[in-house]
């Protein structure tokens, strides 16, 4: 038996270090190296083209991070969705009025929420968003944790998107070739971590159904990426 038939989730170590730590700041610049180096953007921008039908009025992504991520998908897709509201959901508040500045040259208007997602998602009610996306997030959560978040955000928005770790050979193999471009020691041991938590084959399926979702699209995008789209009970099929 492989040691990936089966997620396992260990502490990573950017969770654990303040915004401010050199570390943590020099993580974060390796994470926008993977991101592009996975393809993220791309593959969140071609989802968010298939999977949502007309220019969204608001957007929640959810692990916003420094905001590049989405703000790279963003670059994409202004062209024709020039007026968007993205509400941007970490733990830590990352929003820069650069960042500000940039979301708003494309036409988007940004807003940073410093909250745990569980408690955000538990106590914040108003206008449902039209898509909530995530990426490299849901990992981060065991089986459980991802029932009871699916079940809260659900409510919120009819589809969710999100671009996460393939649980892999290849990817892992990826992760630890990593200090080849001068990642350092978080980013090498929590990418390794990433991938041993990441998915495959209807995992997330399976922990949205238990969520009382229905399940549009989950498959393995390129060698390092497994995509995940979902929708809620009250969205129309496609």
């Amino acid at each position: 038996m492989s040691g990936l038939d089966h997620r396992r989730l260990a502490p990573e170590i950017l969770d654990g270090l303040a915004a401010e730590d050199p570390r943590a700041i020099a993580s974060r610049r390796d994470l926008r190296h993977i991101n592009a180096l996975m393809f993220q953007a791309p593959i969140m921008a071609s989802l968010l083209r298939k999977f949502v039908p007309k220019p969204p009025g608001r957007i929640l992504e959810i692990g916003a991070g420094d905001g590049s991520f989405m703000l790279a998908v963003a670059r994409r897709m202004a062209k024709h969705w020039p007026e968007v509201e993205l509400v941007m959901l970490d733990r830590v508040e990352l929003v820069t009025a650069q960042l500000r500045n940039d979301f708003g040259a494309l036409g988007w208007t940004i807003e940073g929420v410093a909250a745990d997602v569980f408690d955000w998602a538990e106590t914040t009610e108003g206008k449902p968003f039209d898509a909530i996306t995530a990426n490299l997030f849901l990992h981060h959560f065991d089986d459980a944790g991802l029932v009871r978040l699916f079940s809260l955000l659900m409510p919120k928005a009819r589809l969710l998107l999100a671009t996460e770790p393939r649980r892999a050979k290849p990817a892992l193999a990826a992760a630890r070739f990593l200090p080849a471009i001068g990642v350092n020691d978080v980013t090498r041991n929590d990418a390794a971590q990433s991938v041993r938590a990441g998915f495959r084959d209807s995992e997330l399926s399976d922990l949205w159904r238990a969520a009382d979702g229905r399940p549009i699209k989950e498959r393995r995008a390129g060698l390092f990426s497994h995509i995940f789209v979902g929708a809620n009970n009250d969205a129309g099929s496609r």
